[in-house]
């Protein structure tokens, strides 16, 4: 039944000694039956025996001898020594039956073995394809990766804010793109340091900066940061205003490894404000000039006589008011004026010492010009008449004043109250002067409103106006 058998099969006894095999078996092996007749296995079929083939192949001839169970080898890697003397890598799988004798002792070893050199060779070469699939993912991803770094350093080289990374210890530039290299006069910067690229800056402190953001791992924000740069070669050093922020790069251990710079140049901005502030200031000198020119002419309009003298007085008290509305505008560059600075300033100038008895409550808002000077000159004529005729009047008198803001239809208004208590009993005036005329012409705008109480208890004053 083996004999004719096409599959290769040999047999051993205990002492692993061949005493017969088929032909499949020596074709398989490329061996004859006189070369490997009566010979031990691992004479006829030499091994090192330090190697995993020796050692694997005598283990399970092992397990078969002293379990008398049959054993597999399902892939083992054993060479064959060819006529020339050199050893062909081959690959087997190999089946060790036991047979028995009438003791139930094992006397032989069948041995069934298959050469899956071939089989081996085909999933080596699978094996090689997965690695080739795998290599052309990774070169497919590394070429994604880098065409979306050639995108990201083709954004940062054209934004229009300055950016540069500078890392290591030592802070060497690895980038700065455009708007940068533009800000430092186009010298090389890559791969340099700091001192070595911009040495002007050293005694700046904008290193000793980026040494603390390194140290602490904390970004620093720049606002208006003036600084002197160098914008052509050989030439002084010129007066640039930046706005920037250096950001520190960590590593996954959280380690500062270098620090992004990314701002803009402001300097524009910065000189626009302070000619700014200069106008508006001449602006002011000149005003003031005019009002103590009005102020003069008031005098001598009005003249030294005593009759005059109530009317010379309510009139300077007014340019007075509106001095201080104008002050305030200033130091705001004409932009906007807080309420409570607007209101307290106003009580100061007309009350002087007196002012101590107002109560201010309120949140903070912020008045358009127009309307700043409008509610100065309100106040102004209202504490003007607390203390002539109302609550101010007498050492006992208070007057509260309390404002808020109101949300209409997406409209945003101020409504605020002139209380006042503790005074003399107050009554409507039997006409209207000038400076009722000004209280009941409120703040301005379209929905503007002003109401004047004259309870017993003292004067209620309401206004409202748009923000």
């Amino acid at each position: 039944m083996f004999e004719r058998s096409p599959n290769a099969y040999v047999v051993l006894d205990r002492d692993l000694v061949i005493v017969w095999m088929n032909d499949a078996y020596l074709q398989v092996t490329g061996r004859t039956r006189p070369e490997i007749i009566g010979r031990p296995m691992f004479e006829a079929f030499p091994s090192d025996p330090k190697s995993e083939s020796f050692r694997q192949l005598l283990s399970s001839f092992d397990r078969v001898l002293n379990s008398g169970e049959a054993d597999e080898i399902a892939h083992i890697r054993y060479d064959i020594e060819q006529p020339d003397g050199t050893m062909a890598e081959r690959y087997w799988s190999a089946t060790h039956t036991p047979f028995k004798g009438k003791t139930g002792a094992v006397t032989h070893i069948l041995q069934h073995t298959v050469d899956i050199s071939e089989l081996h060779e085909l999933r080596g070469m699978r094996e090689q394809m997965r690695v080739f699939e795998r290599a052309q993912l990774v070169e497919t991803r590394n070429r994604d990766l880098s065409e979306e770094t050639r995108k990201l350093r083709n954004l940062l080289e054209n934004t229009p804010g300055f950016t540069a990374v500078l890392s290591g210890s030592e802070l060497r530039f690895a980038m700065a793109n455009a708007a940068y290299r533009r800000l430092t006069g186009n010298r090389p910067l890559v791969g340099l340091t700091i001192e070595e690229a911009l040495p002007e800056v050293i005694d700046q402190g904008f290193v000793a900066i980026l040494e603390e953001v390194c140290r602490t791992g904390e970004p620093y924000f720049g606002r208006q940061e003036q600084l002197f740069l160098q914008m052509q070669p050989g030439a002084q050093p010129e007066q640039v205003y930046l706005e920037f922020v250096y950001q520190p790069i960590l590593d996954n251990e959280r380690q500062v490894t270098g620090v992004f710079i990314q701002g803009h140049d402001v300097t524009e901005e910065v000189e626009a404000a302070e000619r700014q502030n200069l106008l508006i200031h001449e602006l002011n000198h000149r005003v003031k000039n005019t009002l103590a020119i009005v102020q003069g002419l008031a005098q001598q309009s009005f003249g030294l006589d005593e009759s005059n003298r109530a009317n010379r007085d309510a009139f300077a008290a007014r340019l007075a008011a509106l001095s201080v509305a104008h002050n305030l505008l200033t130091s705001c560059n004409w932009e906007s004026a807080e309420v409570r600075s607007l209101i307290g300033g106003s009580l100061d100038a007309a009350l002087g010492s007196t002012a101590e008895r107002c109560v201010l409550e309120g949140p903070e808002l912020v008045l358009r010009p127009q309307q700043a000077v409008a509610l100065a000159m309100i106040v102004h004529e209202l504490a003007t008449n607390a203390l002539k005729y109302g609550a101010l009047s007498v050492p006992e008198g208070r007057v509260t004043i309390q404002w808020s803001a109101e949300n209409e239809d997406g409209t945003v208004s101020i409504a605020l109250d002139w209380s006042e208590a503790g005074g003399p009993p107050v009554a409507p005036p039997q006409g209207k002067g000038f400076g009722s005329r000004l209280i009941h012409s409120g703040l301005g705008g379209r929905k503007g409103a002003v109401s004047l109480d004259y309870n017993r208890g003292g004067l209620h004053c309401s206004i409202k106006g748009e923000i």
